[in-house]
């Protein structure tokens, strides 16, 4: 572990800047190989969002909460994978401002976005169960530590049947968009050795620049008054989702719409397993560690997906300006969380 105790406060602050920086443009690029490996590979850009650029740009978010969960500070562990649940969510909103024909929430709706969604809102309730709970482990790891990625699983082969053989289906409008290929680029420009040679080293950089975030987050709790839950919930948390955030806008500008979609909820369904991740590493239970904040942007969090999934379900195709109803109203619950946070 590269300690950063004796590190100053603004050398901390770069650190922690510089590894936001590369988490960015790293998933940008994690979006276009994504959204061309979706093409190769017919899966669609639901389950490629979820399966591709869901785990790949949720690593940093992973490793903060490993590395972090390690040198026993929970909170931030916690507060780090709950709080980007919210700004990952929050960034939907915010790609909607990008696309100009619609709604996002008109144009991107599709069973198995719905039930993407569905899956986040039941595995996110296992942990909050969890921590209301009397702190039962076995070898030092909590049940709900198993009984998530297993859900999980089952989710995605659930996902997979739906896309395959849907028993319902939205109605199609000129603005629903399902698979856009990259007019950039030819199917066959680049070779899928290729393709998977960039996803992975991309993947690479987030990775060892979520790390550096957890060890910066740290040293940001012991220089400043903030406690370990505000800097995981606000700032690694946010950091560490910027992939999305990237992703998300440059999926819809070149009208992807449902790889944004699936790509945020498919990272916020990793968000969940990072807590599974942490429990093993941390000595005792992750849950018991869980604040009544943390609990309280977990059920923010969940209220967020409703809405998202309602609006999704309601499909109105122009709203207020240039963004949704449930958009807005998903932006006002973030600001709603980040405030609590000072409260």
């Amino acid at each position: 572990m590269i300690g950063l105790a004796d590190a100053s406060l603004l050398l901390v602050v770069a650190i922690f800047a510089v590894s936001a920086g590369c988490i960015g443009v790293a998933g940008w690029r994690l979006s276009l190989v994504a959204d061309k490996l979706a093409d190769r590979t017919g899966m669609g850009e639901i389950i490629a969002g979820a399966l591709f650029v869901g785990a790949a740009t949720s690593l940093p978010g992973a490793i903060t909460s490993v590395t972090t969960a390690l040198q026993d500070a929970p909170s931030l562990a916690v507060g780090n994978a709950l709080g980007g649940l919210t700004a990952q969510t929050a960034f939907i909103a915010v790609a909607d401002l990008f696309y100009r024909r619609a709604n996002l929430e008109h144009a991107a709706a599709s069973t198995t976005g719905l039930a993407q969604g569905v899956l986040l809102v039941a595995l996110l309730a296992v942990p909050l169960i969890a921590s209301v709970q009397p702190p039962i482990t076995v070898w030092g790891i909590h049940p709900a530590s198993l009984l998530i990625p297993v859900g999980y699983g089952f989710g995605l082969k659930l996902l997979a049947r739906i896309q395959d053989e849907p028993m319902w289906n939205p109605v199609q409008t000129d603005e629903t968009r399902e698979t856009v290929s990259d007019p950039d680029e030819s199917e066959n420009a680049t070779s899928d050795r290729s393709l998977w040679l960039r996803f992975f080293l991309y993947a690479g950089v987030t990775a060892a620049a979520g790390y550096f975030i957890g060890e910066s987050s740290i040293a940001l709790v012991d220089k400043t008054p903030l406690s370990e839950s505000a800097v995981g919930t606000l700032f690694a948390a946010v950091a560490n989702s910027l992939p999305e955030l990237v992703t998300a806008i440059a999926a819809v500008r070149i009208g992807a719409v449902s790889l944004a979609v699936g790509d945020v909820i498919g990272g916020n369904a990793f968000e969940v397993m990072f807590l599974c991740v942490a429990d093993f590493a941390y000595d005792g239970s992750i849950y018991e560690a869980m604040t009544d904040q943390d609990r309280t942007t977990g059920l923010i969090a969940m209220l967020m997906t409703a809405v998202l999934l309602l609006g999704m379900l309601r499909r109105e195709k122009f709203g207020i300006g240039k963004i949704g109803f449930e958009s807005a109203l998903v932006l006002l619950l973030y600001a709603g969380s980040v405030a609590l946070l000072f409260v």
